[in-house]
C-alpha cells in the first residue's frame, strides 16, 4: 500500500474526541502491526502538528491509542513553563517533537534563537519527557555532517557541524538522548511536503523553485552539494513503526538515492514541464552566510536492522508529492507550528 492509501485508511478511522482546549484524535483501535512491539494503547502529545513533518505524522499516526495535536499556540517550547504544564495535564506517554529553528543562515547570526529552540527547549522537554515517564521522539538533520566524504553517513560516524545551525541541532540531539533514556532521534534531509514548512515562512525547495519559475526570473541553485530530498509523506509512517518496533536511539531517515540541489532543481521542473531559465553553481559562487555540507547522504543502518530500509527513490517521492500538492497548491499554508 502507498504512504497516501495509508494515510487515507488511517485517516477515516480515526474519531475526533474534543477534552478541554485540545484536538484528539483516536487512533484505528487494537491495530497489529506485522512485527509490532508496542501492544499498549498510547497517548501521544505532537508538537508542532500543522507544520510540515508534523502534518503527515498526525495523518499517519495509526499506533493504537490517541494522537493529541499541539500547535504552538497549545504549546510554546520557548515558554519556560509551557511544557510542564501542558504534558502534566495530558499525561502523555510518547511526546513527539517537530518545533524547530530551521532558518540556516538567519542562524549565523542569530546563535541565541537557535539554540532556544533547538537545544535548550530539547533539554528542558527531555527533561520532562524523563520525570513524567514519557518516551521522546525528536527530529535532527544531515547538517550535523561536514560533508567531506563521498559516501553515505552512517548513524555511527563522528558529526562535525559547519555552521551555527548545524551546532543547535547537534546540541539538541544530544540533550535528548542522554536526558531521556527512552528517546528516538531521526536525522533528515532535504525535507518537502504539502504542508510546507512553518518555520520557513509556509515554503519548501520544491515550492520556491515552482514560485521562482512562475515569476520568470533567473534561477541559481547551487550544483555542488549532494544531499537526499525527502517526502514527508514517506518519512511519517517509519518514524511510527520504529517507535513501535525498534530500540530507542538514533536512525537515519531519508528517501533512497541521492542528487545536488540544482539535479533536485532541474527534476522538479521537468515533473511540472517548465523550463526556466536555471543555471547551476558552485556554493562559493552562491554566497550564502552559512556552510553546508558538499555531501549529506545518510545511511540507514539501524533502519536497515529493523528491515525497514525500503524507502522509495526519491524522484519517484518528488513525483507523489506533486500530484498531491495540485489540488491543495491554491489553498494557504497552514498555521505556524
Amino acid at each position: 500500500m502507498t504512504p497516501a492509501a495509508i494515510a487515507c485508511s488511517i485517516q477515516l478511522s480515526y474519531r475526533r474526541i474534543d477534552q478541554s482546549r485540545y484536538t484528539i484524535w483516536e487512533g484505528p483501535g487494537p491495530c497489529v502491526m506485522l512485527g509490532a512491539a508496542m501492544t499498549t494503547p498510547v497517548r501521544c502529545a505532537l508538537i508542532g502538528a500543522p507544520g510540515q513533518l508534523g502534518f503527515d505524522l498526525a495523518r499517519t499516526f495509526d499506533l493504537p491509542g490517541e494522537l493529541v495535536r499541539l500547535t504552538r499556540a497549545d504549546l510554546d517550547l520557548l515558554d519556560p513553563d509551557a511544557p510542564a504544564r501542558v504534558l502534566r495535564d495530558l499525561r502523555p506517554t510518547l511526546v513527539v517533537n517537530t518545533a524547530a529553528y530551521n532558518l540556516v543562515d538567519r542562524a549565523e547570526d542569530d546563535r541565541a534563537a537557535a539554540f532556544a529552540l533547538n537545544a535548550d527547549a530539547v533539554g528542558a522537554l527531555a527533561d520532562l519527557c524523563e520525570s513524567i515517564g514519557a518516551t521522546l521522539v525528536h527530529f535532527s538533520t544531515d547538517y550535523v555532517f561536514d560533508g567531506h566524504r563521498s559516501t553515505p553517513y552512517a548513524e555511527t560516524d563522528a558529526p562535525a557541524p559547519l555552521s551555527a545551525y548545524g551546532e543547535s541541532k547537534l546540541a539538541g540531539e544530544r540533550m535528548a538522548l542522554t536526558r531521556c533514556r527512552r528517546a528516538f532521534v531521526f536525522r533528515v534531509c532535504g525535507l518537502f511536503g504539502v504542508a510546507r514548512s512553518a518555520g520557513k515562512g509556509g515554503t519548501n525547495f520544491v515550492e520556491t523553485m515552482l514560485r521562482l519559475a512562475g515569476e520568470g526570473r533567473p534561477i541559481r541553485v547551487v550544483r555542488d552539494q549532494v544531499l537526499t530530498p525527502s517526502y514527508t509523506l514517506d518519512l511519517a509512517p517509519k518514524v511510527w513503526r520504529v517507535v513501535a518496533r525498534g530500540p530507542h536511539g538514533l536512525y537515519h531517515l531519508t528517501n533512497a538515492g541521492q542528487t545536488s540541489w540544482y539535479d533536485f532543481a532541474r527534476e522538479v521542473f521537468r515533473l511540472a514541464g517548465l523550463a526556466p531559465d536555471l543555471t547551476g553553481v558552485t556554493a562559493a559562487e552562491y554566497g550564502a552566510r552559512a556552510r553546508r555540507p558538499a555531501y549529506s547522504v545518510l545511511r540507514h543502518g539501524r533502519l536497515a536492522a529493523l528491515g525497514e530500509d525500503d524507502l522509495r527513490p526519491w524522484p519517484e517521492a518528488l513525483a507523489a508529492y506533486l500530484r498531491e500538492r495540485a489540488p491543495v497548491s491554491a489553498a494557504p499554508a497552514p498555521a505556524g507550528s
